[in-house]
């Protein structure tokens, strides 16, 4: 038996925040490489080390840690993105106005991570905090995903 869906006309919302979290991702990176050139972290290393903190001058030292929490803030943006747009464009098959406002409390609250991170490096990236709607809207979508699975699964 084949299931036939139709795309809610409210769908392209969820599209826009979904293009919108691609922006953001590019927008990390840039904000690494500021914050690599900065530093002066050559390529390949993916930070500056301990070692590297500890015995450079503090102006150097504070430059890392921005480096490091920028590079961390991304890492973790990377960890997060697929299954938040997984989610996002499962969800919003069912409920696709509360999936894009979603989708854009997320973009919006990881730049705030970023920032608060970066900004806080040398207490431990406490900002980051600030950001924190990011893993409310995360876990809200993860579960609107599933009971819209489980209502296409059950049709």
């Amino acid at each position: 038996m084949a299931l036939t869906m139709t795309i809610p006309s409210d769908y392209g919302y969820v599209l826009l925040a979904a293009v919108s979290t691609f922006l953001v991702g590019s927008w990390h990176g840039m904000l690494v490489g500021g914050y690599r050139k900065a530093a002066k972290i050559p390529y390949p290393f993916e930070y500056a080390s301990y070692e590297q903190v500890q015995t450079a001058s503090p102006a150097k030292s504070k430059a890392m840690l921005a480096f490091n929490a920028a590079q961390r803030s991304h890492q973790n943006f990377g960890e997060n993105h697929p299954s938040f747009v997984g989610a996002l464009l499962i969800s919003g098959l069912r409920f696709p106005v509360a999936s894009a406002v979603l989708g854009g409390v997320w973009a919006v609250n990881r730049v705030v991570y970023a920032l608060g991170y970066t900004k806080s490096a040398e207490q431990g990236g406490k900002g980051r905090y600030y950001g924190g709607l990011a893993i409310l809207a995360q876990y809200i979508m993860v579960i609107m995903a599933g009971k819209s699975a489980w209502d296409i699964a059950r049709v």
